[in-house]
């Protein structure tokens, strides 16, 4: 049964989700997620991520974290969400709202097996949009489901991923000629418009604030603000990003990184290190500064920086879109889309409404013409 939030350390049998206020409120849960982490391969998994999400994106929405905890306590847990309907599916928290992937935390496969017995025992269908293809928790899901349900795994968008060495640390090398040629170029009219300066910070705390505003004011002077997507343009979405951005910050893992022409700050990055990797969130850039690309040279100086911090990759997050596979790469990780099935009502309601989802998407489908012999 839930606890209250009279009692510090709730100590709940395996199968039990707790709501997410009174899973933080409780400080040997709490210490249980924390103690997780350090099986994550996503700063999506923290407990600071699920929180800063939880008090703004996720306000008012019950987050319920479900466990799977054995003999030597919780080894395996994630956090879900649903609207109230009777056929409504539990979700991963944030997926829809920041669209980044997301995970199980899962100690190992004991953790995985144990959390998706806990899952295959709850009578709502599963939704989780995009996990890594590698996740534990998907094999365990299919042994749980066995006789109590379908289990579907598609295809999903990967994360970009640039693998780094220390032949990145100098930049340029990785470029064919014509790229090089087009970073000089930049690197020319960048220097035609004023003095160019690259600085990658760790805020301390009492800075953050003063650091953050400068960056999504960058933001609010590119494409960003007309299309609505720019963090400034929505009052939850920068609530949330304030509170995770300064949750990593007094961490030590936020680096919020500018490109300055003549100390006006025109391009910028918030980006987290974590897991030896550097971890891009957000990006931006002055439209007036257009024609010297200051994204791309700002991201050119920030691959510079990781490789010679010693990192093993370098992670954009988002979607694989087409000016990151045709200049930066083409590698990813591969993510899934998970879905199950109960044997149930509330199961076949909604194995009809995918089915139902997927015909409109065939019918949608523009025809091939058929070719003659």
């Amino acid at each position: 049964m839930p606890t209250s939030l009279a009692e510090p350390d709730p100590r709940p049998e395996s199968g039990v989700a707790l709501d997410f206020q009174r899973f933080e409120a409780g400080y040997l849960l709490a210490d249980a997620w924390l103690n997780l982490e350090r099986h994550a391969s996503l700063p999506t998994q923290t407990l600071g991520f699920i929180a800063a999400l939880a008090r703004s994106l996720l306000a008012g929405v019950n987050i319920a974290v479900f466990l799977g905890r054995g003999e030597g306590g919780i080894e395996a847990l994630i956090p879900l969400c649903r609207a109230q309907s009777y056929a409504a599916r539990w979700r991963l928290a944030g997926a829809r709202e920041v669209f980044e992937p997301g995970d199980a935390l899962c100690a190992g496969e004991r953790g995985a097996t144990l959390l998706a017995q806990v899952l295959a025992r709850d009578p709502h269908a599963l939704c989780l949009d995009r996990i890594p293809a590698s996740s534990l928790l998907i094999p365990a899901l299919h042994e749980a489901m066995r006789g109590r349900g379908l289990v579907s795994v598609r295809p999903a968008r990967g994360c970009p991923t640039i693998p780094l060495d220390a032949g990145w640390g100098q930049g340029e090398s990785f470029l064919n000629a014509g790229r090089r040629s087009d970073f000089r170029r930049a690197e020319r009219r960048a220097a035609a418009m004023g003095a160019v300066f690259h600085e990658i910070i760790a805020p301390d705390p009492g800075e953050f604030d003063t650091l953050f505003d400068e960056a999504i004011a960058v933001e609010m002077n590119s494409w960003k603000r007309a299309a609505g997507s720019a963090i400034a343009c929505d009052p939850a979405k920068e609530a949330f990003a304030r509170a995770w951005f300064r949750h990593a910050c007094e961490e030590g893992s936020l680096r919020i990184a500018f490109l300055r022409i003549g100390h006006k700050a025109v391009a910028m990055q918030l980006a987290v290190v974590s897991l030896n990797r550097y971890w891009l969130f957000k990006i931006g850039y002055d439209e007036a500064y257009r024609s010297c690309s200051p994204g791309n040279l700002l991201m050119l100086h920030s691959l510079r920086h990781a490789a010679r911090a010693g990192l093993e990759a370098y992670e954009l997050l988002g979607e694989a879109e087409p000016w990151i596979a045709d200049f930066w790469t083409r590698e990813s990780h591969e993510c899934v889309r998970v879905r199950t099935y109960p044997f149930n009502p509330r199961g076949a309601l909604a194995l009809a409404q995918d089915g139902v989802e997927w015909l409109r998407w065939r019918l949608r489908r523009p025809k091939r013409k058929a070719s003659g012999m």
